[in-house]
């Protein structure tokens, strides 16, 4: 995780799928992001399959690096790969912000040594990273959906240490929560069933729990539901729900890598 990778050099790999909701709305993914999971009842299910402390992260799709700074004050290292470059320029901006530290000669940022934190270009089937080089490999809400991400897995798997632990974080809508009925009518060719038989086949678990997305405003919630639905289902589901709060299932898919 070096000074130079922490400054955003680097170059996003080939086949890349653009993002429709951050890449198109940074500010309002923002929003979403600030309202997601207060109790942070992701990350503690994550530290109980692998402990955060003393863990050498690798953060895949971390687009404008909300998580970063966390995972930084978790963790011995955090390193983010993001392939869309104006995100990169702002996870990196992020860290400068979060992680005080200095320049180097060359001018690149130098966070401090007991936390080392990076962004860096790149895409999930080219990681910038040395074989069995790191102990988490994390992705969340990165479209690793199933079938047609196997170069990113077997990249994954080059990547991890020993023991080290793959997870990703995704809907979940198989279980009834408000988020997945809005999930499953709002795109009817959507296959759980054939995702579920996707993972099970690569050899992946499922941890299923329930997080809140808790918004300030109405106005808040609307612009992101605004963004993660075609605008009539957004319409629809907005007319229906009260409050400013939606209960939203999501699934953990994780593998622990051998030895």
């Amino acid at each position: 995780m070096s000074a130079a990778a922490y400054a955003g050099e680097g170059t996003p790999g080939r086949g890349v799928i653009p993002s429709p909701n951050i890449w198109s709305a940074p500010d309002v993914y923002e929003v979403e992001n600030r309202a997601s999971d207060h109790e942070g009842r992701i990350d503690a299910a994550i530290d109980a399959l692998h402990p955060w402390a003393g863990s050498r992260v690798l953060d895949v799709g971390c687009g404008s690096g909300f998580h970063l700074p966390r995972f930084a004050g978790y963790a011995a290292g955090v390193l983010g790969v993001e392939p869309h470059l104006p995100l990169v320029r702002t996870a990196a901006a992020r860290l400068r912000a979060s992680l005080p530290g200095q320049s180097d000669p060359n001018g690149h940022f130098v966070p401090p040594a007991r936390r080392t934190a990076a962004v860096i270009a790149g895409s999930a089937e080219a990681l910038p990273v040395a074989n069995a080089s790191v102990d988490i490999v994390h992705a969340r809400w990165a479209y690793f959906f199933g079938p047609g991400c196997e170069p990113g897995l077997a990249e994954v798997e080059r990547v991890l240490r020993p023991g080290g632990l793959a997870v990703f974080v995704d809907n979940d809508v198989s279980t009834d929560s408000t988020f997945s009925r809005w999930f499953a009518a709002a795109y009817p060719a959507f296959d759980p069933e054939g995702i579920e038989r996707f993972w099970h086949r690569t050899g992946f678990e499922a941890h299923r729990l329930t997080i809140q997305w808790r918004f300030e405003s109405r106005a808040d919630l609307e612009a992101v539901v605004g963004i993660e639905f075609p605008p009539e289902a957004a319409a629809r589901f907005l007319g229906e729900h009260a409050g400013l709060s939606v209960d939203y299932a999501v699934v953990l898919r994780w593998r622990r890598a051998p030895g």
